[in-house]
């Protein structure tokens, strides 16, 4: 029988004493569940892309083919879709040869996609195509539809396990110190915050400003601030702030200004999404809502409080995104993917399921997706990493009251 951990209790003690589970070490076992010979293994990539997936990709196919001498493994194409029949993907086989050089690409070599599909449908699938264990590399939503697989294998006595490996670049999946992707983002999010600090300076009251990625969580733009030093105000969604009033960005600004004739601004896309009036109900395909753009909003607001008072500025607006998103992983999140892939392997062969596999306290453990799906990580506002932001940067609390 797979081995289904329990999380249940590790739930109500984490409830109770706000204290951390003991959560179970990653790596090979003494014995294996899945005879490598017979064992049919599939990898799916969901959601949106992000820097490391190929070396994911990678690092479990050379793994399973390498270290336990797996020969059938099954990409499965543009994400859930690809166990869908309606949607006509072909299978993709997986092999050393395929995946030789794709740590040199960006994206993913199986394509992705966003929205739900039907358990039940995509569990027939996995029969049909007789695997044996399913790894599924993505963020919250994909551990949630991870969790619900899962949970219709066990109900259906099916002998498949299911392995989460957690994206983000966002760094905020809960349980996880550190998601593949981060260190590639803050990495290229230096280099925008050095461009607009350049552009700033280069015209009399310059003002660069450059919206980061953080739905949830302003992890890259605190960080990024802290790895390049040249940052003025930091906006993200777990601290609140207030655009007009004496203590609000705009004055602030200003007075930034007359000290210095230049300033720096780094937003999360999060941020700030009380100073819209219209309210947010729009999802997209994945069930996320559809963030109003702050970026451009602080760009126009902005502008138009300087001209308000017949005060010229420059101001140049930096969105690097899809940039970041795109691009290969960087040395460090190379090395991490590599460890992330090939412990996600060993947890499939000895029989794991229901469980994702991430870094805890320096370690690579196993997480059981109760503990992680549905839920985000986020900066503690009063925490060492924003403190240090604030002293960075001398902003204050930016709020009236």
């Amino acid at each position: 029988m797979l081995i289904d951990i329990d999380s249940t209790r590790i739930a109500d003690a984490c409830r109770r004493e706000k204290s951390l589970p003991a959560l179970e070490c990653a790596g090979p076992r003494r014995q294996i569940y899945f005879d490598p010979c017979k064992i049919r293994c599939a990898l799916v990539t969901c959601g949106g892309i992000c820097p490391g997936l190929n070396a994911i990709i990678r690092s479990v196919v050379l793994e399973l083919f390498y270290g336990y001498g797996v020969r059938h493994i099954n990409g499965i194409r543009y994400g859930l879709q690809g166990f869908i029949a309606k949607y006509r993907h072909d299978v993709m086989a997986l092999s050393p040869n395929v995946v030789a050089n794709i740590m040199k690409r960006g994206g993913t070599i199986l394509g992705s996609s966003r929205g739900e599909q039907d358990v039940d449908a995509i569990v027939d699938c996995l029969e049909r195509l007789g695997i044996g264990a399913l790894f599924m590399i993505g963020g919250e939503g994909t551990l949630m539809a991870a969790t619900q697989i899962a949970d219709t294998i066990l109900s259906r006595q099916l002998k498949i396990s299911v392995i989460g490996i957690p994206k983000t670049i966002d760094n905020d999946i809960h349980m996880v110190s550190r998601s593949f992707g981060f260190d590639t983002a803050v990495d290229v999010a230096t280099q925008s915050i050095r461009a607009a600090h350049n552009e700033a300076v280069g015209y009399p009251n310059g003002i660069g400003l450059i919206k980061l990625m953080g739905r949830y969580s302003g992890f890259i733009a605190a960080t990024a601030t802290l790895a390049e030093q040249d940052v003025n105000f930091v906006l993200i969604p777990e601290v609140d702030f207030d655009l007009d009033g004496p203590s609000g960005l705009l004055n602030n600004l200003e007075k930034r200004l007359k000290q210095r004739g230049h300033a720096v601004i780094v937003a999360a896309e999060g941020a700030g999404q009380k100073l819209f009036s219209d309210k947010i109900t729009q999802k997209d395909e994945s069930g996320n809502i559809r963030l109003q753009d702050i970026g451009h909003f602080l760009k126009n607001e902005i502008a138009a409080y300087f001209e308000k008072k017949q005060i010229d500025i420059t101001i140049k607006y930096i969105d690097p995104s899809y940039i970041i998103r795109s691009l290969p992983a960087n040395a460090n999140d190379q090395v991490f993917c590599n460890f992330l892939g090939r412990n996600a392997v060993h947890a499939a062969m000895a029989g794991k399921t229901k469980v994702l596999v991430g870094h805890w306290n320096g370690h690579f453990v196993h997480i059981p997706m109760i503990l992680s799906a549905g839920k985000h990580k986020q900066v503690d506002s009063k925490g060492e990493l924003w403190r240090g932001v604030l002293a960075a940067t001398g902003q204050g609390l930016l709020l009236n009251s």
